[in-house]
């Protein structure tokens, strides 16, 4: 099986857009840093959006990223099954379920359940930033994967390179 070849250049039919989604994605980041998550916690959470959503480029950057922000091979391997691991603290297995919840809205939206899970360790900023996290990681997935964004050469740290 081949990869699907590219259909539109998102980036280039839409520069005003996209540059402004770059720009609330490095708010996004800092605003999140700011309110007390973590680097690797947000890259796990794109990387679980991504896994959900099928966006291969997103897995591909996150995966990347992730290690450069010091994740482990075995922790970015076993998130897809990370309820049944042992690898993973309470604080991010809430950020993965309500990652999950937010990108399976259609599901049956939030459970009181899993936000409440979530609101036990994260602050209302947190979960605010999170969420953001959440929203922009899915949106970035849509636009990939319909677009068929190349797969590959994005590298860790590079932003020209996405």
């Amino acid at each position: 099986m081949t990869a699907p070849v590219p259909r539109l250049n998102i980036q280039q039919l839409s520069r005003d857009n996209y540059a402004a989604l770059l720009k609330l994605n490095g708010v996004v980041d800092r605003a999140a840093v700011d309110a007390g998550l973590e680097k690797p916690l947000l890259e796990l959470v794109r990387i679980r959006a991504s896994q959900i959503n099928g966006c291969a480029f997103c897995l591909d950057m996150h995966s990347k990223d992730a290690r450069h922000a010091g994740e482990s091979e075995q922790r970015i391997y076993t998130l897809n099954a990370w309820a049944e691991t042992p690898f993973y603290s309470e604080r991010e297995r809430a950020a993965l379920e309500f990652t999950e919840a937010v990108t399976l809205i259609h599901d049956g939206r939030v459970p009181d359940d899993v936000y409440q899970r979530t609101a036990k360790v994260f602050s209302e900023a947190e979960i605010a930033q999170l969420l953001w996290a959440v929203t922009v990681i899915n949106t970035f997935n849509r636009l990939a994967i319909t677009s068929r964004v190349p797969v590959g050469g994005y590298v860790a740290g590079d932003p020209s390179t996405i």
